[in-house]
């Protein structure tokens, strides 16, 4: 039986949180590199110069990649054979987390949360409380996700109820153009698909934590109609010439698992970022998630 330590934890949390704030993941500057070294036109390329550029200096100064330090999200899977040495519970315990990470004294983060959002809409100044999110499953290890999610595209998250007749591609395309620029293109899609609205959005979020591996499907081709799919909404959304200017490759949008489970329609929520990152926990980018036919049978 693993068991963890109250102080383990906490700390864990707010190194990863810090570790992301300066470090991108190194699959996102790869595949900006790449799709700088392949892009033509002349201002999408110095855009995307300035990323790189970016990333560099935020990682040898240790300073944050965007003045928008994100809102927390924390993914938590807590193995069935866990033990927790702790008097707070788990929640209480990533809040903590968060709130080391976002005051250290050595690089401080932005606070951006709110409490009593529908009233005096104080700041709570340490940007807490975290978005989280718990699963029990077998096993005696605890995985941890952490990401920092940028306000800007969060806010600008779209959710729709399609029916079985509508294209996927085609509301992602018509969608695009009308998120204008408060989620700070060029950036990447997270698209959840199936089961409820809330499933949608969480699988949407967990999409943005996958790999980032459009190049390499796009050099070999889809072996299935997941892939198939990825591709499809690749090149249409870079048809539209939105980001850092025409031309520019969203490298990361994709799908993952088979199957489009619903029978009556489909749930799709659109989740995009820039500059956020991951890490042993994080926000990775570019993916699209779909709840596999035998899961949605038990939604």
């Amino acid at each position: 039986m693993t068991v963890i330590r109250q102080d383990d934890f906490i700390d864990s949390v707010a190194d990863a949180l810090q570790f992301i704030s300066y470090y991108h993941p190194l699959d996102f500057v790869k595949a900006v590199n790449e799709a700088y070294e392949r892009e033509q036109n002349p201002a999408a390329r110095d855009a995307m110069a300035q990323i790189l550029i970016n990333s560099r200096m935020c990682a040898q100064g240790h300073r944050p990649i965007c003045q928008d330090t994100g809102i927390v999200t924390v993914f938590l899977k807590i193995g069935m054979d866990v033990r927790w040495d702790a008097e707070l519970s788990v929640s209480e315990m990533v809040n903590e987390g968060v709130r080391r990470a976002y005051t250290h004294p050595d690089n401080v983060l932005r606070a951006s949360i709110l409490e009593d959002p529908a009233g005096a809409r104080r700041n709570t100044k340490d940007n807490t409380p975290a978005v989280i999110h718990m699963e029990v499953v077998k096993g005696d290890t605890v995985d941890v996700q952490v990401a920092a999610k940028g306000g800007g595209s969060e806010n600008k998250s779209k959710l729709a109820m399609l029916n079985p007749s509508d294209s996927i591609v085609e509301w992602v395309v018509k969608t695009v153009p009308t998120m204008g620029a408060g989620w700070c293109p060029p950036g990447m899609l997270g698209i959840g698909i199936g089961g409820t609205a809330e499933k949608a959005a969480v699988m949407a979020k967990e999409a943005l934590m996958d790999p980032i591996d459009i190049h390499e499907l796009r050099e070999r081709g889809p072996s299935n109609r997941v892939e198939e799919l990825r591709l499809e909404i690749m090149e249409a959304v870079n048809k539209l010439g939105i980001g850092a200017g025409p031309g520019w490759p969203h490298h990361g949008d994709g799908c993952e698992n088979p199957g489009l489970p619903h029978a009556r329609g489909v749930t799709a929520r659109r989740d995009d970022s820039q500059l956020c990152g991951h890490s042993a926990c994080a926000l990775r980018a570019g993916r699209l998630r779909s709840l596999p036919a035998d899961a949605a049978r038990h939604q």
